[in-house]
């Protein structure tokens, strides 16, 4: 009786371990899919924050950050200026509070994802 029970107990744990994965490579699944993009991330954050002024089609007359080259080129600046706290010089958005971490942080993740347009 003894012996069937140590057996039974040791078929149930490999069947639960047989089924068990890997979280690292779940994690790392969800993270290849999560990558952001200028067209739908980017694009969209800088039409809500930073229009009239870096938009040219709303009247802008700062450098156009409409188009991906244009952001894609000055991405260290755009976060630098985002990242400073208003009145520091060079503060942006000008004339408008800080942007939200999370908003920012679009901006941080979007360049360590390699700065793709779509």
């Amino acid at each position: 009786m003894k012996k069937l029970s140590v057996i039974v107990l040791l078929a149930s744990i490999i069947f639960v371990l047989s089924y068990c994965s890997s979280s690292k490579k779940a994690k790392s699944s969800r993270m290849e899919t999560a990558q952001l993009v200028y067209e739908n991330s980017v694009k969209t954050v800088i039409a809500g924050h930073c229009s009239p002024c870096h938009i040219t089609s709303k009247g802008g007359r700062k450098r156009a950050y409409d188009n991906y080259a244009n952001v894609k080129s000055d991405i260290d600046s755009i976060i630098h200026r985002i990242e400073l706290i208003p009145g520091e010089k060079g503060f942006m958005p000008f004339k408008n509070p800080r942007l939200s971490d999370s908003t920012i942080a679009v901006f941080k993740q979007w360049k360590a994802d390699g700065l793709l347009e779509k």
